[in-house]
């Protein structure tokens, strides 16, 4: 039995079935049936097809990476034929055939651990357990942080060299730490080496030469002084200057110290490697004891540490090879936590920007929008994720859509991946703009196992026109559980709740601002994220106004080349697209919507899709209209309509949208517009209706029908179905009071 390089579980091998998809593997079969399913293995580019890549895994086996698996264009991979990739197995056909699919690591400092898959021992092994282990070994600690010295006879010597120690392979002119770099010598050098012990070697009889065996006892016993010891410390002290991680470009070769927190802890075969972070960024640090085992087993991730080693350039990347680590505790620990959360503040933090447009509520909200953008900033830094949570309509997806676009070039900077853009940035559509146990489970399930699998940090969840009231709160509850930060931008009245509950909140409500869009406001702290991309965002507030869009954002939209005409299709090919994409978290066709028409393109894109939303909402406010039931109660004129009955279920448009239309064209000659489904109903008036007030009324005329609210950007409640009847009688008494 082993245990598991990665989380240490005890194994046959090394690696447990958990992380065997965070292990690479090099391969030592000569057959198909040989590979294991689930694996990543190192593979070379063997040649191209049209349909795919030809990739060597080991010296007798060749796979197919198709083009369906891959992740960009076939022919924009910059790959030749020789070069090392990574892929995983998918599948080994009857044939021999072995299917590959793409990995998203394409890095050997990617992978959690590296191990040999060699079926004649039959489990995974390091690379010392094999059959030219030694030798693997040396050739594999020289790359991660190991490295040879020449003999007088020319052979090599593997130095294995401790933190602050020299190897038992031998003294060394220089060990540098962890990961052992010795100095080599001349073929001259060990000549002499020779030839001044050679003398001092016992003869063929056990004895010494006369000059060795006359040598005076006490003289050559005799310790050395405390002037002379002191001496010799100090001729053969390291001195480490103090250095950030941000500046080690320019100090490749140089002893320095860093002071930092401890990210990340990978085991390889060779060294352990910790991945430190400082406030300007993050580095390799390699320490090794021996082959395969954990240096300093007692730094563990979240550890503010203090290191010593010199900067190396490794396979064109940077890192540290380690002489000490020491873990900071104390007043030592708080001052270096204190300086670097004060130097990140200070890069995070943004100026305070000019507006995109003239907004009362964007003035009086400056701070809390320095504030969001701050933190956004900030997890971007630290290779915090960032989650955004957005409503499914069409201010939902441009407000999120704003933050992306501000966004993704900081990731794209910050990591060096070229998929980093896919992992650190993350938008996600929620039904209703209420964040529910439904939604958050599943969120916290994905962080969770992102962080056991691939060492990620909790994210930063952002919601946008969504999450600012009371019904979002057992979802932040579960959040709050595991520590993962989060931020409210949402332009309806904030409940205080949800302010206590979250991180951050951007809400005209905080300040007793006046109204305004979710979009206006989240494209506003887009541009303090990245004030770079402000030309991009200034047309989005204004189409984001259904009706009633401020004059400033209009003319703001029109400098940027979107007239009124453009304005008006765009929102509506958005709303179409946010339906059929209620459940994805796809980018590329709304980042072409958002961004891709403009008004000398208006038979574009856009034009296309906002031509078929036309067509579906005409014929369904047609048919709907023709179908209301007025009532009048208490003087009030009420339309009903039975949305279970006279719209489409699950096609465009959704029920909210059609009682928006149906609202708006209604409005000047109908009090309000009752919705009703077979649990759920809608509202819709222009008199101020607070939908928790009227649920709770609701509720109490109907005590059985288990009513609640069920989202008040929606203007819906929910109740028993069986109820249906007496709760429509109740909201229709309810509501003529408000209006």
């Amino acid at each position: 039995m082993g245990s598991c390089i990665i989380c240490g579980t005890s194994v046959e091998g090394h690696i447990c079935d958990l992380h065997e998809e965070d292990a690479l593997f090099e391969f030592r079969g000569n057959r198909p049936d040989q590979l294991t399913v689930g694996r990543y293995y190192r593979g070379k580019v063997d040649g191209f097809a049209e349909f795919g890549v030809f990739v060597d895994i080991g010296d007798s086996v060749t796979g197919l990476l198709h083009r369906s698996e891959l992740d960009r264009r076939l022919d924009s991979l910059d790959w030749e034929p020789g070069d090392d990739v990574y892929v995983q197995v998918t599948n080994v056909r009857d044939n021999g055939n072995v299917d590959l699919g793409w990995s998203i690591r394409q890095a050997e400092r990617e992978f959690r651990g590296h191990l040999v898959d060699d079926p004649d021992i039959g489990h995974a092994v390091l690379l010392e357990e094999t059959d030219d282990g030694e030798e693997a070994s040396a050739e594999g600690n020289e790359d991660d942080g190991g490295s040879t010295t020449q003999t007088a006879d020319g052979g090599a010597t593997q130095v294995e060299a401790s933190a602050g120690g020299v190897s038992p392979a031998g003294d060394a002119d220089r060990v540098a730490g962890a990961g052992g770099s010795v100095g080599e010598t001349s073929d001259d050098d060990a000549t002499d080496t020779v030839d001044d012990t050679a003398d001092d070697r016992p003869s063929a009889e056990g004895g010494q030469d006369d000059e060795s065996s006359n040598a005076d006892d006490d003289t050559a016993d005799e310790p050395p002084t405390e002037e002379e010891q002191t001496a010799e410390d100090d001729e053969s002290a390291v001195e480490y200057e103090d250095a950030t991680v941000g500046e080690l470009s320019d100090r490749v070769g140089d002893d320095i110290r860093l002071e930092g927190t401890v990210v990340g802890i990978r085991q390889t075969s060779g060294p352990t490697v910790f991945e430190l972070q400082d406030s300007t960024g993050t580095v390799d640090c390699a320490a090794f004891v021996e082959a395969g085992v954990r240096a300093y087993p007692e730094v563990e991730e979240g550890d503010v540490v203090r290191l010593e080693g010199d900067v190396r350039e490794r396979r064109g990347e940077l890192q540290v090879e380690t002489e000490t680590l020491t873990v900071l505790e104390g007043e030592e620990r708080e001052a270096v936590e204190q300086r670097l959360a004060d130097a990140l503040d200070d890069e995070a933090r943004p100026d305070a920007v000019e507006s995109l447009a003239e907004d009362a509520a964007i003035a009086a909200l400056s701070g809390e929008l320095v504030e969001a953008a701050t933190q956004i900033r900030k997890a971007v830094l630290t290779d915090r994720p960032v989650i955004v949570r957005h409503a499914n309509t069409a201010d939902g997806y441009l407000a999120g859509s704003a933050l992306e676009r501000a966004t993704l070039p900081l990731v794209r900077e910050q990591h060096r991946r070229d998929d980093a853009q896919y992992h650190y940035f993350d938008r996600r559509p929620l039904e209703g703009g209420v964040y529910d146990m439904d939604d958050a489970t599943k969120d916290t399930t994905t962080m969770l196992d992102n962080r056991e699998r691939h060492g990620e940090d909790l994210p930063l969840f952002v919601f946008v026109a969504a999450g600012g009231t009371r019904e979002s709160l057992d979802g932040f509850d579960l959040l709050d559980v595991y520590g993962a930060p989060s931020i409210v931008i949402d332009d309806v009245d904030v409940d205080e709740t949800v302010t206590e509950a979250v991180d951050a909140v951007v809400a005209p409500s905080v300040v007793d601002a006046p109204e305004t869009t979710a979009t206006a406001l989240a494209a506003n702290v887009a541009a303090h994220v990245n004030d770079d991309v402000r030309a991009d965002l200034m047309h989005l507030p204004a189409v984001s106004f259904w009706e009633g869009a401020p004059t400033a954002y209009l003319d703001a939209a029109t400098d940027a080349g979107y007239d009124a005409e453009a304005v008006t299709q765009l929102r509506e090919a958005v709303a179409l697209e946010a339906h059929y994409q209620s459940y994805e978290d796809k980018r590329e066709l709304i980042t072409d919507l958002v961004f891709g028409d403009d008004e000398d393109d208006v038979g574009g894109l856009a034009g296309h899709i906002a031509e078929q939303f036309r067509e579906k909402v005409d014929e369904e406010v047609s048919t709907a209209r023709v179908n209301l039931e007025h009532r009048t109660v208490n003087g009030a004129d009420i339309a009903v309509l039975d949305t279970d009955a006279y719209v489409h279920q699950y096609e465009f448009p959704p029920e909210t949208l059609l009682l928006d239309e149906l609202h708006r064209e209604m409005s000047e000659d109908t009090d309000a517009i009752v919705g009703i489904a077979t649990d759920t109903l809608y509202v819709r008036t222009n008199a101020d209706v607070d939908i928790h007030d009227l649920s709770t009324e609701i509720g109490e005329w109907v005590p059985e029908g288990g009513v609640a609210t069920r989202s008040v950007r929606e203007g819906s409640i929910r109740f028993l179905a069986g109820a249906r009847d007496s709760v429509l009688d109740a909201t229709l008494d309810r509501l003529t009071d408000r209006l």
